[in-house]
Formats: C-alpha cells, structure tokens, sequence
C-alpha cells in the first residue's frame, strides 16, 4: 500500500517541477564536486612532496655515505705515503752503507718507486678531495631544495587541514539539501539522472540548451525538439550525450542566442 502511494505521488509531480527539481540538484551537486576537486588535488600535492622530500633525503644520505667512503680511502692513501716515506728514510740510510754499485741501484730504484707511489697516492687524494668538495655542494644545494620543499609542504598541509575543517561542513550541508530534493523527483528520473551524472566527464546529468545546442556535447538540437523541450511535457534527454535537458527559462539562467 505504502509503494501504491508513493507512485501515486510521484506521478502527480509534474514534468516542470521535476525538472526545476533536478536543476536544482544538478546545481548543489555540482557544488559538491567543486569542493572534492579543491580537496582531490591538495592531497595529491601533499603526497607529490613528501615523496620527492623522502627523495631528497635519500640523495643526501648516499651523498654522506660515499664522502664518508672517500675519506677512509684518503686516510688508506695517507698511510700508504707515510709507509712509503719511511721506507725511503730506511733506503737512504742504507744507501750510505752500499758496497756495491748492484745494491746502490737496486736501492736507488727502490727510492724512486717508492717516491712514484707517494705521487700516485698524493694524485688520489687529490680527486678524492675534489669529489668530496663537488659532493658537499650538492649537500648543501639539496638541503637547501629540502628545506624549501618542507616549507611548501608545511603550508600545503595546513591549507588541506583548513580546507577540509571548512568543508566537511559546506559538504555536508549540501549534502542535506540533496537529500531534501530527491522526493520532488520520480524515483526513475532520479535513478536515470544519477546514471548520467556518474557516467559525464564533467559531472553534468541535466544540461540546459545553450544556441541552439546541447549545453553538455554542444550538438546542435534541432528546431521541433527544441520546442518540445520548452512545453515541459515530458522527460528529454540529448541524442548524442544522453544528458537530460531542460529550458534555460525553466532553469531561470539567462542566455545570448547567437
């Protein structure tokens, strides 16, 4: 009894109010899906920087670890001029002692591979010491990078927190007003609009005629159809889209007929 009645009650809703109904609710949904496009994009921003921060640090660590790496292979070098010069205090010594021209060679030879060595060593310190300075620099521009990204990130988030604190109230009070307007639809044409909407790129289930065309696909409507629309005597929906459409004057907007 109670579906009895209910079907009752929708089919005394007239086309024109059904229509000024689903504009209505055409016009407070899309309010709600300008909030969820502010919201969608600040998260996606937030999450955007803390992953290139998190990459940021990662660059720094490998920076730190491979000047870390370049140091001990400077002091192994190090070492290695300080065993060489010893070892060429301990040639000289013996040089001095030599009875032999064979023995003054060997240890003359000795000498100079050591002092090759000592060049060779000193000639890795200094690329060492090169690339640790080029690395540093890097750390040092890429803190500074972080530190304007951890800003960044600092203001994003504090936007998102207020954006969200504002409106989660706006969203749910629109979200009451929907709610407030479904009865004032058939429940086929409710169901119908919420298919197209959820199927429209841009959100848009009911569109209204905008110079002679569709106001969702822009085709043209052609004249008989036109009219048809304007006598809101039944539900009509665009043969391209599929959007339903209504009479600008219907939907109280205002249009420039080209």
């Amino acid at each position: 009894m109670a579906t009895t009645d209910k079907n009752k009650a929708e089919q005394n809703i007239s086309v024109e109010s059904r229509l000024k109904s689903l504009y209505e609710l055409q016009t407070i949904l899309s309010q709600i899906d300008r909030i969820k496009t502010v919201r969608g994009e600040l998260p996606l921003e937030v999450r955007d920087l803390e992953d290139h921060i998190e990459g940021l640090n990662t660059r720094i660590a490998n920076y730190r670890q491979d000047i870390e790496e370049l140091r001990r292979k400077t002091n192994a070098e190090k070492e290695k001029i300080n065993e060489s010069k010893s070892k060429i205090e301990t040639y000289k010594t013996q040089i001095d002692n030599v009875r032999n021209n064979r023995e003054f060679d060997l240890l003359s030879k000795e000498i100079e591979f050591q002092s090759l060595e000592i060049e060779l060593s000193e000639k890795h310190i200094n690329e060492y010491t090169r690339v640790i300075d080029n690395k540093l620099a890097e750390i040092a521009a890429t803190e500074e990078t972080l530190a304007d990204k951890q800003h960044i990130l600092t203001e994003k988030k504090a936007e998102l927190e207020e954006i969200v604190s504002e409106t989660k109230a706006e969203e749910e009070r629109l979200r009451e007003q929907a709610k407030e307007l479904e009865p004032q639809i058939d429940a086929r044409t409710l169901a119908a609009f919420k298919r197209i909407r959820k199927n429209a790129r841009n959100g848009l289930g009911l569109v209204y005629i905008q110079r002679n065309a569709c106001g969702g696909c822009f085709n043209r409507i052609p004249p008989q159809k036109q009219m048809e629309i304007k006598m809101h005597k039944k539900i009509i929906v665009c043969e391209y889209c599929g959007r339903i459409m209504i009479d600008p004057d219907l939907a109280g907007v205002e249009t420039h007929e080209a």
